[in-house]
């Protein structure tokens, strides 16, 4: 199924991290199960007006990332709805010890929001960014690993994930991002991938903030009478195989772009499935196996070729041989 997708930039003020607040914010009116934590990361998961207005449904614990993981596995295991918001930079690699035991292992109703991930925090460097948080969560058994492409695809995986049973990890960015979904007017499901855009000729793969550059990036390879397929994986675990497979044996050529490193994300993930299944010319976009360069997203995005005109050019190499 094809979805109409935006055209235009749309100038979006509002931030995914908002959009997860305010949906659990009216969930919870609800649904007093559903939980809050924060590990002093309050007012960078935009959750100051949920703690206000339930107050008793907000657990702040401080910067003690190992002490929320398994805060929120106990409340779970007590039939709570925990939804642990802390930056993906230290959720993903500080506490992944209790992550893989208390929520994974455990099997506990944990929902882990690695807010300000991928390069959000800019400046701040390699300490910050998290740009392994991707490989290191997808090869713990028992996790699912998404990122919503856009505001519009936040609040609809959070509703999902209200009445989702598994333990899953979430990474979403810091700033506002352009939509790349009209409305949420769209069927979303957990382990489904979206073909946003139809096309023959190459495929483009991406998730997250990266979708909006892969949609740019079709757009203006069809402008050069070239047919690309946009298929958004907001779930890179469990995978959307047959999507792949499908993109693979009706295209020939696929591109993935990820806001990780080039080594264990979705690239990778693609690749494996690929490589079993039906081999094709694939060129994984990432960042190379180095700390990243620092600046804003903007700036690293460009720096590493994760831009319209360095898609425009992979594509034409792969078409040409």
């Amino acid at each position: 199924m094809r979805n109409v997708v935006l055209k235009a930039k749309t100038g979006n003020k509002i931030a995914n991290r908002q959009v997860i607040s305010d949906t659990l914010l009216q969930l919870g009116k609800a649904d007093r199960d559903i939980l809050v934590l924060t590990s002093d990361s309050r007012g960078s998961a935009s959750m100051v007006q949920f703690g206000k207005e339930l107050p008793h449904q907000i657990v702040e614990v401080g910067i003690a990332e190992q002490n929320i993981v398994g805060i929120a596995a106990g409340l779970a295991h007590s039939n709570k709805k925990p939804f642990v918001a802390s930056p993906a930079c230290f959720l993903s690699m500080r506490s992944i010890e209790q992550v893989k035991v208390d929520v994974a292992y455990s099997q506990t109703n944990v929902k882990l929001i690695g807010i300000s991930g991928g390069v959000s925090y800019g400046a701040l460097g390699m300490s910050h960014h998290s740009l392994q948080d991707i490989a290191v969560t997808r090869a713990i058994p028992g996790l699912d690993v998404m990122l919503p492409a856009d505001r519009h695809e936040a609040k609809k995986m959070i509703e999902a994930l209200v009445e989702y049973d598994r333990p899953v990890y979430v990474r979403i960015g810091r700033n506002p991002v352009e939509d790349s979904y009209q409305s949420e007017d769209y069927d979303f499901q957990i382990g489904r991938a979206v073909t946003m855009r139809d096309g023959n000729d190459l495929t483009i793969i991406a998730s997250g903030e990266t979708v909006r550059v892969a949609l740019d990036s079709a757009e203006a390879l069809d402008q050069e009478g070239i047919s690309c397929r946009v298929i958004n994986m907001h779930t890179i675990k469990p995978l959307d195989e047959d999507t792949i497979i499908k993109a693979a044996k009706e295209t020939g050529r696929i591109i993935t772009i990820e806001e990780h490193s080039i080594h264990g994300g979705l690239g990778a993930a693609v690749a494996e499935v690929v490589i079993q299944h039906h081999p094709v010319r694939m060129k994984i976009l990432g960042i190379p196996d180095e700390p990243a360069v620092t600046g804003n997203t903007a700036q690293v995005f460009d720096y590493y070729g994760l831009s319209v005109e360095n898609v425009k050019k992979i594509a034409n190499l792969l078409l040409a041989n």
